[in-house]
């Protein structure tokens, strides 16, 4: 079973699709800003991160810089999502593995999450 890490500050985000992930066989663990989910990464050790882009106390550009800074954190796939265009996130981060726009298609989420995943398989 695949672990992610959903980083979202709201909750109508991220509550259904913790739900969904989790119907799809995936344990799914959740942080509400990116410091509470850098501080989640050793806890829950996530294969995956779908990181929002815009929240307050550490954004996700912020949270995504400082996971592909670190070592132990570099691989992990980010799967980045966001109301604003993918343009104006690759101005602050262009480090992430693929981008959602909200809304977005739940058919789509989910090949990206099992296409992320089988290709972080192969490189480890």
């Amino acid at each position: 079973m695949h672990t992610l890490l959903i980083v979202d500050d709201e909750a109508s985000n991220s509550e259904p699709l913790e739900a969904l992930l989790q119907e799809n066989g995936y344990r799914v663990f959740t942080a509400v800003n990116g410091q509470h989910g850098l501080e989640r990464m050793d806890e829950v050790a996530p294969e995956l991160v779908i990181l929002d882009f815009m929240m307050p106390v550490m954004n996700g550009a912020e949270l995504g810089r400082r996971l592909r800074a670190n070592q132990a954190t570099r691989r992990i796939p980010i799967l980045m999502n966001s109301g604003t265009s993918e343009a104006t996130v690759r101005e602050d981060f262009s480090g992430y593995d693929a981008f959602l726009r909200k809304p977005y298609k739940i058919a789509e989420l989910l090949s990206l999450v099992r296409d992320l995943l089988a290709a972080s398989t192969k490189q480890a």
